[in-house]
């Protein structure tokens, strides 16, 4: 299943994505009552299958002839980020082989963790305002990974039966802010560093998130194309790793890292960072395509 965030009204509404576009659920409700539909993401990806299961069956049986009012088009809905209020976002640094190749770093022993903020959080096709502080914002490509069940000390083999499910995200960066320090946070969390969607894929769809091809395009140029079997440290071990230290929880939101190709992997005479007017677009196979178009704050 595909689930999607509809901003409407000052609010977010869960969607779902079918053959003939998006199912708002809050107006489907009004037309056709169930109260053990939820209409909110975090409460889906906390309630897990039966939850799902609830979704799938009311679906299942909703009048779709002359397409009514809770069928959307795609491209007159605006759209949130598909996880709207994640407990935690962890991220990857340094996961791609040829990545750190490119920036010249030694393959890490151990993965690289550091955070981003909900304030960070944005979806598909909305404007993200450059900030005035960085000369040198840079693009990424990612795997979204989202929990949908509580992982303390959970073995590799284990898992990815906690994951819910997966997304396309892009992990935003000013270079020169993120290399000012040691720390890496200044330059990750601006606001709208991580837009995330369209589509929160649900875990079902995806047979092995480690072979999974991703591109980035920046004003239809390709970019990044790579895949997700470049990772140094694969989906199974990253959930691993990071719940020895922490506990995960439903709807916290690890990004994996991202492969060759970003600016700051170019020889410095080509390096040209991203600018208002930009137009940057992110793929993951099965997962769908996040554009985004890159405004003066």
């Amino acid at each position: 299943m595909k689930l999607v965030t509809i901003k409407k009204e000052g609010k977010h509404v869960l969607g779902v994505k079918m053959e003939n576009g998006l199912i708002d659920l809050e107006e489907a409700l009004r037309e056709n009552p169930n109260n053990q539909v939820h209409t909110n993401i975090m409460e889906v990806i906390a309630g897990g299958n039966d939850a799902l299961s609830v979704i799938k069956d009311y679906i299942a049986n909703l009048p779709t002839n002359n397409k009514p009012n809770y069928i959307r088009d795609e491209e007159e809905v605006e759209w949130g980020p598909c996880v709207t209020q994640p407990n935690k976002i962890i991220c990857v640094g340094l996961n791609y082989r040829k990545h750190a190749d490119e920036t010249k770093s030694p393959y890490p022993e151990v993965p690289i963790l550091f955070s981003k903020f909900n304030n960070t959080l944005t979806g598909h096709k909305c404007e993200i305002a450059v900030p005035k502080v960085t000369q040198r914002l840079d693009y990424e490509v990612e795997l979204g990974i989202v929990i949908g069940r509580e992982a303390k000390y959970v073995g590799k083999e284990k898992a990815l039966d906690h994951v819910f499910g997966y997304c396309t995200a892009n992990d935003l960066s000013a270079r020169d802010l993120q290399k000012k320090t040691h720390q890496w946070l200044l330059g990750k969390t601006c606001d709208d560093f991580s837009p995330i969607g369209p589509y929160l894929v649900t875990a079902d769809e995806v047979s092995n998130p480690n072979n999974l091809q991703l591109k980035t395009y920046v004003n239809g140029e390709k970019r990044q194309d790579s895949n997700t079997s470049d990772m140094i440290f694969y989906v199974d071990e990253i959930v691993s790793y990071i719940s020895q230290h922490m506990t995960l929880t439903p709807g916290d939101v690890i990004l994996t890292g991202t492969p060759e190709g970003v600016i700051i992997g170019y020889p410095l005479e080509k390096r040209v960072y991203l600018k208002p007017g930009d137009v940057v677009t992110v793929e993951v196979e099965k997962l769908g395509t996040l554009t985004n178009k890159l405004i003066e704050e």
